[in-house]
């Protein structure tokens, strides 16, 4: 036995002094560790890049991706404003059309510089634990040579290298870092900000708060949530100690802070100068946040965007929908700040009037910002992990357990940290008045990761110095947890949305087989769905059995009565069948739910040049050129009533 404990012990000593030896030539030169860890991270988002261009993913074809992409094609055909307030944060799709001007159009070359941002986040993540988890000189002062005490002076850089190899493992961010998306953008300018707050030992000066604040600015108008990193800009210049130099130091306060708001106005400019002065409409970013407010907000909510009667999923089609449904409540044509107005206040008289409930949400999105189920509203995830185009790696709920414990330890033991804990939890308020989705959440990521790194530390410190208390208050920490991250979600439409949407991407690449087999998964989870009735008619029609398609378009119907599609479907079979009052009927019905869809009128004008109704033929047309000047079919539909 005493044999066996002496190699033993002599086979821990080697591999002590080998790790140490490792560690001593990886640590030499800290700026190269920077360098080495944006290389790897740069590279595995290479790979998954080439992975994507490969897949039926590359070109985005439906929602929030599609949005952005048609908004910069736009924006590159000449369209650099339609004269409204935007409706939608703007600076992506401007980046965007901007880069297809340079580089041709294709995502490839955003994703490209997508990665390369995304690897800058995980260096910033290496210097934030170099900068907040390294011991104090006076503690590593203490130890007395051995590799022990080596490896214990280097805990901040093994913090941040553990934690950039997390976020390059990490499922989510490799997925956003390459889609069309700001997601990748707006988490490294967040943790950018932060470092450069706590990297400073004194409050920044007058000149450093106005950088910061114009980057924060221009930052607002790609993602606006980035906004709540201001109250720990304006703590930094409050609460940090001034240089010496600075004599009258509130003078300098009260110049910083105002020179922080100075750089926050001029960052943001582009939009609410457009805004103002341009759309004549009194915005600051963009509209959209009154209906977002109320998806977030109504008697229907569940803090994921779970779209009340009237909206649909999908950026482009919800913001079409969100502008019908006030104008349609209005009786006249609206500015998009009168729409923004209406939702708002929608929202707020139902907090009013169920102020309970409304807290009860506000918890239930605390508690969804934490746990582990993954409501990924796109569904890429899913998708690029299943056609392997990412590498396997963390989720949220593994890092979410393992950060919780290494927080409050943190908080305790490292003042400094308190930082990183301030902007997760400002991250998580900013959710609050809307809901949590994957991507909205990724930007607390990265400090997760890094508390998870340091309480991956604690423990093994703990357990190579015989604290046995220490690592019995870890692991009790990690057992609550764990509990809180994993309470299920029993609400069958959440473990429904990722089949619906990869079935929704397979029917529109034509994969009509995957399309059944995910779309029948979802309609085993929630068959009173409205939009999965409605993905199960089109696959019909592409199967070319209208029958059953139309039984799915008028099941839809009866679940929500104002389906602009079903009733647009239904319109074209009719038409297919030359019962052309009936046609009329559902075309009429569409018009209701958007009276500004110009192939709609386009079809109605078709429809009434048959039934010999000329008259009404041209002014349907006419309204269809009007909306959609540039289309052929339109003008010669027009000639042809014309010669009648």
């Amino acid at each position: 036995m005493r044999f066996a404990a002496n190699l033993l012990h002599r086979a821990h000593a080697s591999c002590l002094n080998s790790g140490v030896r490792f560690l001593k030539s990886a640590f030499r030169y800290s700026v190269g560790a920077s360098h080495y860890i944006f290389v790897v991270v740069f590279l595995l988002r290479i790979v998954v890049l080439t992975r994507l261009a490969g897949s039926p993913f590359l070109l985005p074809m439906r929602g929030d991706m599609h949005f952005y992409d048609d908004w910069a094609q736009r924006i590159l055909h000449g369209q650099l404003t339609d004269h409204l307030a935007f409706y939608g944060l703007p600076l992506y799709a401007y980046l965007l059309a901007l880069i297809y001007k340079l580089a041709g159009y294709g995502p490839f070359v955003p994703g490209l510089l997508q990665a390369c941002l995304d690897a800058g986040t995980a260096v910033v993540l290496y210097k934030l634990g170099v900068s907040v988890f390294s011991p104090p000189t006076e503690e590593s002062g203490k130890t007395h040579g051995g590799p022990r005490s080596f490896i214990l002076g280097k805990r901040g850089h093994v913090v941040g290298i553990l934690a950039a190899i997390g976020w390059a493992f990490f499922v989510p961010a490799q997925t956003y870092a390459v889609i069309l998306m700001p997601t990748a953008c707006s988490v490294f300018v967040f943790w950018l900000l932060l470092w450069l707050i706590v990297r400073r030992r004194s409050a920044p000066s007058g000149r450093a708060s106005f950088v910061y604040g114009l980057f924060t600015g221009v930052a607002a108008m790609g993602v606006a949530t980035i906004l709540f990193l201001t109250p720990l800009l304006l703590a930094a210049i409050v609460f940090k100690p001034r240089p010496p130099s600075h004599e009258r130091s509130a003078i300098a306060t009260l110049s910083a802070i105002a020179l922080l708001f100075l750089g926050i106005g001029i960052g943001t400019s582009p939009c609410w100068i457009h805004n103002y002065f341009v759309a004549r409409d009194p915005v600051f970013l963009s509209a959209h946040s009154g209906v977002n407010f109320w998806i977030g907000n109504n008697p229907l909510a569940t803090g994921y965007p779970r779209f009340p009667p009237g909206l649909h999923a999908g950026q482009e089609v919800m913001l079409k929908e969100s502008i019908n449904v006030a104008e349609k409540a209005a009786g006249r044509p609206l500015k998009r700040s009168e729409v923004s107005a209406y939702w708002f206040a929608k929202a707020k008289a139902y907090i009013g009037h169920h102020f309970g409930a409304w807290l009860n949400l506000l918890w239930t999105k605390v508690c969804n910002f934490w746990n582990a189920f993954q409501y990924d509203d796109l569904s890429m995830i899913t998708a690029l992990r299943e056609h392997q185009v990412i590498f396997p790696g963390l989720r949220f709920g593994i890092v979410a357990a393992l950060a919780i414990p290494g927080l409050l330890i943190a908080w305790i033991a490292l003042p400094l940290s308190r930082w990183i804990t301030a902007a997760v939890v400002l991250h998580m308020i900013s959710l609050l008045s809307v809901f949590v989705t994957e991507r909205y959440r990724l930007a607390a990521v990265p400090g997760l990761l890094l508390f998870a790194a340091y309480g991956m530390w604690v423990l093994w410190e703990s357990c190579a110095t015989i604290n046995y208390r220490r690592a019995t208050i870890y692991v009790l920490l990690l057992v609550l947890a764990t509990w809180f991250v994993s309470i299920p979600k029993r609400d069958p439409s959440l473990w429904a949305l990722d089949s619906y949407n990869a079935g929704w991407q397979a029917l529109e690449s034509n994969d009509l087989p995957l399309a059944e087999q995910k779309l029948r998964v979802a309609y085993a989870y929630v068959p009173e769905n409205a939009e999965l009735n409605f993905a199960l008619g089109n696959l019909r029609l592409r199967q070319g059995d209208k029958p059953t398609a139309k039984s799915y378009y008028f099941a839809t119907l009866h679940l929500d009565p104002n389906h602009e599609g079903a009733y647009n479907n239904l319109g074209i079979l009719a038409l297919e069948e030359k019962r052309w009052s009936l046609a009329a009927k559902f075309f009429a019905k569409a018009l209701e739910q958007d009276p500004n869809d110009a192939k709609t009128h386009y079809l109605v004008a078709k429809i009434l040049l048959v039934e010999r109704d000329l008259e009404n033929a041209r002014k349907e047309i006419d309204r269809a050129i009007e909306l959609e000047p540039n289309q052929p079919a339109f003008a010669k539909l027009r000639q042809q009533i014309a010669s009648e």
